[in-house]
């Protein structure tokens, strides 16, 4: 122990390359088989025993928040980038990056939406602000447009690929381009409220936690 408190000892190498190929091999599974898949299968395809799975991970659920919090991390920062282009194309951009996550873990998709136990949704929800606020500027978005609008097109999003699943994977481009003429118009589309911020975090609180 130290005079700060106790001293965190760095995991070892072959714990640190143990910890990358669960993940990686639990990526790939729940992308094929959804979240009923085994932590035996997992491990199978990482080449590793299931002990070591659990030593990392004490059951599926961490080991789930686990891949979708790097997920999001990815997607925070291919937000970021899509900010930096300055023109008011990085939010159509950045939908399109998340359709194609979406997609590609289709299998887990619902946690990718926002998790309540994942840090950095509000931070990502920040940055599609922004990019929002940057293609209004721009004209490229209609002036009454909310987070809201951009968030339950995202929910739409995973429905389209949880429900085409594999007989139809590409369906949401097309949902995507329909939608993106949507939000396009110079006119109103609705004179419905749209969702709030606050009601995006109750919505997230108040689903089952997997």
């Amino acid at each position: 122990m130290t005079a700060h408190g106790p001293q965190i000892r760095p995991m070892r190498r072959d714990a640190v390359r143990n910890h990358r190929l669960v993940v990686e091999a639990a990526r790939e599974v729940l992308a094929e088989f959804g979240t009923d898949a085994s932590m035996e299968l997992i491990a199978s395809r990482a080449g590793v025993g299931v002990g070591t799975v659990y030593r990392r991970f004490p059951n599926k659920e961490a080991l789930v928040d686990e891949i979708a919090r790097q997920i999001l991390i990815e997607l925070v920062d291919e937000a970021r980038l899509a900010l930096d282009r300055a023109d008011g194309t990085g939010l159509e951009d950045f939908l399109w990056v998340i359709g194609r996550s979406l997609s590609k873990h289709h299998g887990y998709a619902d946690k990718l939406v926002g998790s309540t136990k994942v840090g950095c949704v509000e931070q990502l929800r920040d940055l599609i602000s922004e990019l929002l606020a940057q293609a209004k500027e721009n004209g490229r978005i209609g002036a009454d447009v909310t987070l809201g609008d951009i968030m339950t097109l995202a929910w739409g999003l995973r429905g389209v690929v949880e429900t085409a699943g594999a007989v139809v994977p590409d369906a949401w481009q097309r949902h995507l381009d329909i939608h993106l003429a949507g939000l396009r118009a110079a006119f109103p589309v609705s004179e419905r409220p749209a969702v709030t911020r606050e009601q995006l975090t109750l919505v997230n609180e108040s689903k089952p936690q997997r």
